[in-house]
């Protein structure tokens, strides 16, 4: 009898675990941010979101990325 409580003891235990270790997501990556660097080129910041479904919040992730990505100038107005 006391064999069968500690099993069924330890069964809630793990189901409970497995329910709240299930409660975070983490999604993306999503753009953060678009700006100009100054020299006419476009900077795109990247960053992952986590989801908490047991709190309900939503934060930013620890994984930031930064693109530049390089505008060319069209060829007609630099012979101008």
């Amino acid at each position: 009898m006391k064999k069968i409580s500690g099993i069924t003891g330890l069964m809630i235990v793990a189901t409970a675990m497995a329910t709240l270790s299930g409660c975070t997501t983490s999604a993306g990556p999503f753009v953060t941010n678009i700006s100009s660097d100054g020299k006419g080129n476009i900077m795109v910041e990247k960053n992952t979101l986590v989801v908490n479904g047991f709190t309900g919040a939503i934060t930013t992730g620890n994984n930031p990325t930064q693109t530049i990505i390089k505008v060319a100038q069209d060829p007609q107005t630099l012979s101008k």
